[in-house]
């Protein structure tokens, strides 16, 4: 699912490539302003009194940052960085491992902490709380409790579905960070930043350009970075240019709007084939050829941050906005409006502007409606 160019997630390949330009101090960190200057006040009095800091707890949407700031957390508190994800942590003796073996002033990541497994989650409270594990031995009447005790360190977990998260793990957090999506000018000066140090030549233009086309989300801006600069380098004279970016990212069939070729597809089939909708998730993958996850996961979340899609309890539903996208006229029956259960251009605008917005849940059950024709 991670394939499209505008896909807010990332392969391990591509990781490897992110590693390049993260930032590595709070400093560096570009934008979250608030969430920032919290951490900064958290990590330097924990510092200054010689004791980790409370544990720590970010959400967001994929690609704005949570692990680059997980990693910024063990660098400004000087300990090593110990990372693994809620799904590899399948049995409570896994994560008693991983415990065990911290030295003092660690840093542990849980990325995806909302999908640990229950019985180690139910382990991690303790270790949390008195910095100590009970580990169970033998089976039946004859298991018996170990108590282990674990050094001093700070959990950093990562989600991006706070409300899976249990109400006793998330009451354990001292700090709990939300990371918005960034603003163009955040996200062009971002932008600056990877472009000096992967030695891309490039105007202001252009980065701009990449800058609005990218969702709010760095992992998106610096992967399409990469492409222009790929572009650039090949059938132009290598400069990121606004003539390059535009040129490029045409190639890639990304729109003005960040919208590629399966969010498109996905908006035609709903208006075209649809009528407009609804329509329930599953027919509008077999529709356009996908798995109902890679829509739901991929495709929805811009969609209907965009204001080009909404869900209702009947199913999706284009937005006047979507057959204004498309260039095509407006249906005899005005569709979902700016006033109504959806937003419309305004809300891409207030995006690039530092607004984002409550998103809906966007795997909630309610919309499926997969018995509309």
């Amino acid at each position: 699912m991670s394939e499209s160019l505008v896909s807010a997630l990332a392969s391990p390949e591509e990781r490897d490539a992110e590693a390049t330009v993260r930032p590595k101090r709070l400093a560096e960190f570009v934008a979250q302003e608030r969430v920032r200057e919290q951490l900064e006040v958290l990590l330097h009095s924990a510092l200054r009194r010689g004791s980790p800091p409370d544990h720590i707890l970010f959400s967001g949407s994929p690609g704005l940052g949570k692990t680059t700031l997980a990693m910024i957390v063990a660098a400004e508190l000087g300990g090593n960085l110990r990372m693994t994800s809620g799904p590899a942590i399948e049995r409570s003796g896994d994560l008693a491992a991983i415990l065990t073996s911290l030295a003092a002033g660690d840093v542990l990541f849980i990325d995806e902490i909302h999908r640990i497994a229950k019985p180690a989650e139910e382990l991690l409270y303790s270790a949390m709380e008195d910095f100590r594990v009970d580990v169970i031995v033998g089976k039946g009447p004859g298991a018996t409790a170990i108590p282990l005790d674990v050094e001093p360190f700070t959990l950093v977990g990562a989600t991006t579905r706070a409300g899976l998260l249990t109400g006793p793990m998330r009451d354990r957090f001292g700090f709990v960070g939300h990371l918005e999506f960034y603003s163009g000018d955040e996200l062009a000066t971002l932008l600056h930043r990877s472009s000096k140090i992967l030695g891309v030549p490039a105007e202001l233009d252009g980065i701009v350009e990449i800058a609005g086309r990218s969702r709010g989300t760095p992992r998106i801006a610096n992967r399409l970075l990469r492409r222009v600069r790929d572009y650039a380098e090949l059938r132009a004279d290598g400069v990121v240019t606004l003539a390059a970016a535009k040129a490029a990212l045409r190639v890639y069939d990304v729109d003005d709007l960040g919208l590629d070729r399966l969010d498109k597809a996905v908006l035609a089939a709903l208006v075209e084939t649809f009528g407009g909708g609804p329509v329930g998730l599953s027919t509008l993958a077999v529709a356009v050829g996908e798995q109902p996850e890679t829509v739901a996961e991929v495709c929805e979340p811009f969609l209907v941050r965009a204001g080009l899609l909404a869900r209702t309890p009947r199913g999706r539903v284009a937005t006047l906005a979507a057959w204004r996208h498309l260039g095509l006229p407006a249906p005899a029956v005005p569709p979902l409006t700016a006033g109504s259960q959806a937003v419309g251009h305004s809300a891409v605008n207030g995006m690039f502007s530092g607004g984002s917005g409550a998103l809906p849940d966007l795997f909630s059950t309610e919309g499926e409606a997969d018995n509309v024709p």
